[in-house]
């Protein structure tokens, strides 16, 4: 491959003269700037044969399982999440489902309206170290009365259960 190198010139005027071009003035200007040229494109080269021609197979091998009427094996032996199917049938008992959605738009915009009001406390200058401060003392705080002690940390896991089961209900 033969690479031919031209050169482009930017005047003053912003306007592209082709140095190849014929020129009607012997001499350069001095207001043109040479541009570099830009390297040719690179060869594209199959890297991966072994990968291209297993995906080929496996959509012939889909095309052929749906031309004779069978399924895949991939789409046959999918299934949902059991979560999916959990919110599925949470969201059909739902009578009011614009006020849920309502809710949930509602709560993305707060989330979004604390984050900024979290990146705008976070600017300030001594805030987020006396935030800090006062997180690292109360996780002490916390840990020592609810998590050293084996009553204590017995109370704290029935008080966790009696929640929820206030939450999801006893059935």
């Amino acid at each position: 491959m033969a690479s031919s190198s031209s050169t482009l010139s930017i005047s003053s005027s912003s306007t592209l003269v082709d140095t190849k071009a014929p020129r009607h003035s012997a001499a350069p200007s001095p207001q043109c700037v040479t541009l570099p040229t830009l390297p040719p494109p690179p060869v594209q080269s199959q890297n991966r044969p072994g990968k291209t021609t297993a995906y080929c197979r496996k959509i012939a091998r889909n095309v052929m399982a749906m031309a004779t009427g069978e399924a895949p094996a991939e789409v046959a032996t999918t299934e949902f999440p059991e979560i999916v199917k959990t919110v599925q049938e949470a969201w059909e008992k739902v009578e009011d489902k614009y006020a849920v959605s309502s809710l949930a738009v509602a709560v993305a915009v707060a989330l979004w309206g604390s984050t900024g009001l979290i990146s705008a406390i976070d600017r300030l200058p001594l805030v987020p170290g006396a935030l800090e401060l006062v997180g690292i003392g109360y996780t002490g705080w916390f840990a020592y009365k609810n998590l050293v002690f084996k009553p204590d940390r017995e109370a704290l896991t029935q008080k966790i259960k009696d929640t929820y089961k206030d939450i999801i209900g006893s059935g």
